[in-house]
């Protein structure tokens, strides 16, 4: 019974944007489903952060001085891991034409 719980604890897909990691970070940091884990909490929060979430940063921050210098640096490794197999679509840019007088 106990895998149903923290299987429904998950999201069942992949994160679609930074609210999605923020969230897996919260559910890591908080034992939410799941048993406490700093390092992937740490990991979530830190790509969160990098993808623009407000409060992903701080919560990094607060994670990190619970967390060892090896432990924080196995979850600086995996953040970065997971950023380059799941780089982020490029934000299509305006495009703005001007006339130039001749």
């Amino acid at each position: 019974m106990a895998d149903i719980e923290i299987a429904a604890a998950l999201p069942a897909a992949e994160p679609a944007d930074a609210g999605d990691c923020f969230t897996l970070g919260m559910i890591y940091s908080s034992g939410a489903g799941v048993a406490v884990d700093l390092v992937q909490a740490h990991m979530w929060f830190n790509i969160a952060a990098m993808r623009g979430h407000v409060d992903g940063a701080r919560l990094r921050r607060e994670i990190a001085e619970q967390m060892s210098d090896s432990e924080i640096g196995l979850a600086q490794r995996a953040a970065r891991d997971w950023l380059k197999s799941h780089p982020q679509e490029p934000v299509p840019v305006a495009v703005v034409a001007i006339r130039v007088a001749a």
